[in-house]
């Protein structure tokens, strides 16, 4: 029986990834690592200026769960060490509340938590839903299983995750799936400058605001507003532009005095 090794950066207690669970619970051999307390906005970051606590959590008979008092990135890095002998099969992140789509990807710590796992040679899938309020994991339940499969049947290249969006339930049931690229929107700031109330001195909430732009037809962002699945092969084991790596080699290097 294949391994998986499920996390997500909502929080072990969040209800999305005990739908992640549900969906692949007696097809797989599951362990589960996820933060003891939200992480959302966190990436791929780490924690390194304080210790870190592994409890094991009270999750089902056929899987074995542990929080961790850290991001996702920690979990992966965590479970990998402590659980496991031979590595996973394969990373699956989620079912996150609110949509990961366009270049939202780069805040996530959805995505964090696979990215961690492509550094240890582990492909992954990051699963999430449009809607951040009220979202339909039910629907999105019904499809883990046979985006799993078909990941686990077709592997995905070195260095690249598969990054899912279920769209918002207003769209009603899901039209279809769509392999698509990335978007370009992302969650901009929107600053909220408060006053200590006796102090007086300055506060901020960072806000956000939905960046809209020009989306390719194909991207991801268009799909999801159209009702549809997407999935998008999102590659960073080579973050190198070599474009200008090549057109700017040499003199770059003349700059030496």
């Amino acid at each position: 029986m294949k391994k998986i090794l499920i996390t997500n950066d909502d929080g072990i207690f969040a209800p999305g990834i005990r739908h992640l669970w549900n969906a692949l619970k007696g097809h797989f051999e599951v362990t589960i690592a996820a933060p003891a307390t939200e992480q959302s906005g966190v990436g791929v970051s780490i924690t390194a200026h304080h210790p870190l606590r592994l409890s094991e959590y009270a999750w089902s008979e056929q899987a074995r769960a542990w929080c961790v008092t850290g991001t996702p990135a920690d979990c992966v890095k965590l479970a990998l060490n402590e659980f496991y002998t031979d590595p996973p099969d394969l990373i699956v992140s989620g079912i996150n509340c609110g949509a990961n789509s366009g270049r939202n990807v780069l805040y996530s710590g959805t995505i964090g938590g696979v990215i961690e796992g492509l550094m240890h040679e582990i492909p992954g899938v990051a699963f999430s839903c449009y809607d951040m309020n009220n979202p339909d994991f039910h629907q999105a339940e019904k499809h883990v299983l046979n985006i799993v499969n078909h990941t686990l049947e077709h592997s995905l290249p070195s260095g690249t995750l598969l990054n899912v969006n279920f769209p918002s339930r207003t769209c009603g049931e899901i039209k279809g799936y769509k392999l698509a690229r990335q978007g370009k929107q992302f969650w901009a700031e929107d600053p909220d400058k408060r006053f200590h109330p006796s102090r007086g001195h300055p506060y901020y909430w960072i806000g956000v605001k939905l960046a809209q732009f020009d989306e390719h037809e194909d991207s991801d962002v268009s799909w999801l507003q159209k009702g549809f699945l997407t999935a998008v092969p999102i590659h960073v084991g080579e973050l190198t532009d070599f474009n200008h790596l090549t057109a700017r080699k040499v003199n770059f290097e003349k700059l030496y005095p």
